[in-house]
């Protein structure tokens, strides 16, 4: 939680088995890689779709085990032969992979979500792939591992959609579904003036539009915790401590007043040790009302 480009992959921490943190090295630089792709940089939207295009086809060389494609750079070409590595000695699916170049490429032609049903499935391709693939790194492949781990993966990408509304939006971007807005009386006209001035206190539309987007958020969180309490041992601990971390920005982003134009919730040192607390002490957090 918390990275500066991918902030739901899990990066191969202390935690995690020693024999497990190449290979999320390996997945965490592709989806970073791919994600700058999209993202980064000066390149017009036709170039960025090439450049995908181009990790598309190097994926799928990968898969039949043909060359990879000429136009990848040096240091591409490095980056897919030590992913070819990684998905072969840990036997990985790969259609996780496509599903995350699908949702980058999405990011490219596509700036608004009109209801929850296209939110819903623009996170199936841009979070939940990643929680897949650490199962089958943890060797788990059971089907309520499988949907709690997607509640999990949807439930932190929320979370940082709403931490980082003003930041999506000066990539022209809104997570925020169009229903909601205008369920709530908000308008996208108004958010480019909050992100421009962020107000001491936000109007109270769009606390009634953040609120209900983060408690989206964390009751997918609380769908999918169980499956940190009940993977065992330091794998365990590690989505334990992912967990928590996603409720806590919820719980600064409310005691903010949701406003993450003036108050963006970020973990700092003192937020670790008390996450630290929580996963080693407290039990499985329980569904409860949200402060309002």
């Amino acid at each position: 939680m918390g990275i500066d480009h991918y902030e739901n992959f899990p990066v191969a921490s202390l935690l995690l088995p020693a024999r497990l943190r190449p290979a999320v090295r390996q997945l965490y630089a592709f989806a970073r890689g791919a994600d700058d792709l999209a993202d980064e940089g000066d390149a017009g939207p036709d170039d960025r779709l090439q450049a995908l295009e181009g990790w598309r086809s190097a994926l799928q060389a990968l898969c039949s085990a043909q060359p990879l494609p000429a136009s990848l750079s040096g240091a591409e070409r490095e980056l897919f032969t030590r992913l070819g590595e990684t998905i072969h000695r840990h036997q990985l699916p790969v259609q996780p992979l496509f599903d995350l170049l699908s949702a980058f490429r999405q990011d490219v032609r596509q700036s608004r979500y009109e209801d929850e049903p296209a939110l819903l499935d623009y996170c199936q391709r841009s979070a939940n792939p990643v929680g897949r693939l650490m199962l089958h790194l943890y060797g788990t492949t059971d089907p309520l591992d499988r949907r709690q781990s997607d509640a999990l993966c949807t439930g932190l990408q929320r979370a940082n959609f709403c931490q980082d509304v003003a930041l999506d939006h000066a990539k022209g971007r809104c997570y925020i579904p169009q229903d909601c807005l205008l369920r709530h009386g908000a308008r996208m006209e108004e958010l480019a003036a909050l992100c421009q001035a962020p107000p001491a206190r936000v109007p109270e539309h769009w606390r009634a539009v953040l609120h209900e987007q983060s408690e989206q958020a964390r009751m997918a969180l609380l769908a999918g915790s169980p499956l940190a309490w009940r993977l065992p041992g330091r794998i365990g601990l590690e989505l334990r401590l992912v967990v928590h971390g996603g409720l806590r920005v919820l719980e600064k982003l409310a005691a903010g007043g949701y406003n993450p134009f003036a108050n963006r919730p970020i973990l700092n040192r003192r937020d670790t040790i008390l996450l630290c607390w929580r996963a080693f002490c407290q039990s499985r957090p329980q569904p409860v009302s949200a402060p309002s």
